[in-house]
């Protein structure tokens, strides 16, 4: 039975792990904090989990929280342009047939994932790491992997100018909240995304909290900009004052919705930090030589307004598993650390080019001229609205058409034609 070691009990090692522990290998994982300090620690930055990775994650039966969770069936977006120009809206679904997407705080999540792995019989150690442990460890496991990227360990990975990233310094703010006004005859479930020009980025959704369901609002801005309003760190009451008078100047529909709300734990339910997106290399060098792999987050830290952070864990820990299960009985050795990585990058390349794009969409002070004909066809025909949320599950579609005008326009026409108009 070959040994792995974890570190780190984040999304991505977590989800690796009880795959490994499934397909019968003996797996251990290391871990700064026990469950209930996670269950009861701060918030981190909230994401979604689209149907084709809560699909992935019941293959391992870790889809614990369906029946409690909002199920998100839809998605509207808003763009605010500059000036006067009025704004862009359409929705869409956000998978096939009677697919949803969840959101579920990361503490609740991990808590049950790390309880649940530990129930099946995964060794957990509670104990912070460093590299001189790596080094100790590396004589013990055949292969180790880091799922956690700050401190120390994440030095060992440098970053990778090789490789492409959109990477630009991001200020980030959330909060929990109740009292939230429904917005016409939306159902109360449904997912919100804004980008301002004049300001930032919004995403407002549903989410399953260790209080219940409430909503999450997230704003993402880059440093510096109208909504880095966070350097003196606010308590939460005042955090919460401030996104509520941004989203009155910059996303008025927003502000009309959470106007009324109020905090779903006033002590645990705000998150102030600053993120820059990056891509580091995927294999970290021990003193003695040795070799430890990075994921997910540790090697690519994703922009958080394009809500891929989980999408990415979960297709990496996908193939993470694998290419661990092909490789059989052989050595991990340097070829198979990089080859590994690979096979996650041919998705997450297409996930780091859905961030450029996004990242960049205001850089004109408008949007790139195309776009308005496309916001057009997305709000008026619900097979490009569709396919535009649905993408957000898979972003490599996005490079068959949203990413290139020319076949971006060619889409439209043909859906156009299909409607007779």
């Amino acid at each position: 039975m070959r040994k792995i070691l974890i570190v780190g009990a984040g999304h991505a090692g977590l989800h690796l792990a009880h795959g490994l522990l499934t397909e019968g290998y003996d797996v251990t994982v290391i871990t700064g904090q026990s469950s209930m300090e996670i269950r009861t620690g701060k918030p981190s930055v909230s994401q979604l989990t689209f149907p084709t990775a809560l699909n992935y994650e019941r293959e391992h039966n870790l889809d614990l929280w369906s029946a409690l969770s909002p199920q998100i069936r839809n998605q509207r977006v808003h763009l605010y342009p500059k000036g006067d120009e009025p704004v862009r809206t359409f929705t869409g679904r956000t998978g096939e047939g009677n697919d949803y997407t969840v959101s579920v705080d990361r503490r609740v999540k991990m808590a049950d994932w790390l309880e649940y792995f530990e129930d099946r019989g995964g060794k957990v150690v509670i104990h912070g790491v460093t590299v001189t442990d790596l080094d100790y460890f590396s004589r013990m496991f055949e292969l180790i992997i880091v799922a956690v990227g700050h401190g120390e360990l994440g030095q060992l990975f440098d970053y990778d100018e090789s490789r492409f990233s959109g990477a630009r310094p991001r200020s980030i703010a959330q909060a929990q909240i109740y009292d939230v006004w429904p917005w016409d005859d939306d159902d109360e479930n449904i997912g919100w995304a804004a980008s301002a020009a004049d300001a930032g980025n919004i995403i407002f959704i549903p989410i399953l909290t260790q209080e219940g369901p409430c909503h999450n609002l997230l704003m993402v801005d880059k440093r510096g900009g109208p909504m880095d309003a966070w350097p003196d760190r606010p308590g939460p009451e005042e955090q919460l004052r401030r996104m509520k008078d941004l989203l009155r100047q910059y996303a008025p529909e927003y502000f009309e919705r959470v106007k009324d709300a109020v905090l779903s734990d006033g002590r645990n339910s705000t998150l102030v930090e600053e993120l820059t997106p990056q891509v580091r290399n995927p294999v970290g060098v021990l003193p003695s030589g040795g070799r430890v792999l990075g994921m997910a987050d540790v090697v690519v830290t994703m922009d958080p307004y394009v809500g891929q952070s989980w999408n990415n864990s979960t297709r990496c820990a996908k193939a993470y598993l694998e290419s661990i299960i092909e490789h059989g009985d052989r050595e991990f050795d340097d070829a198979f650390l990089v080859r590994t990585f690979d096979r996650f990058w041919e998705f997450g390349l297409h996930n780091q080019l859905w961030s450029e794009m996004n990242s960049t969409l205001w850089d004109s002070g408008d949007l790139p001229s195309y776009f308005y004909d496309l916001l057009d066809a997305a709000r008026d025909f619900p097979e490009v609205g569709n396919r535009w949320i649905q993408g957000w599950d898979y972003p490599p579609d996005f490079g068959t058409w949203l990413l290139d005008p020319d076949r971006a326009m060619q889409f439209v026409a043909e859906v156009r034609a299909r409607s007779g108009s």
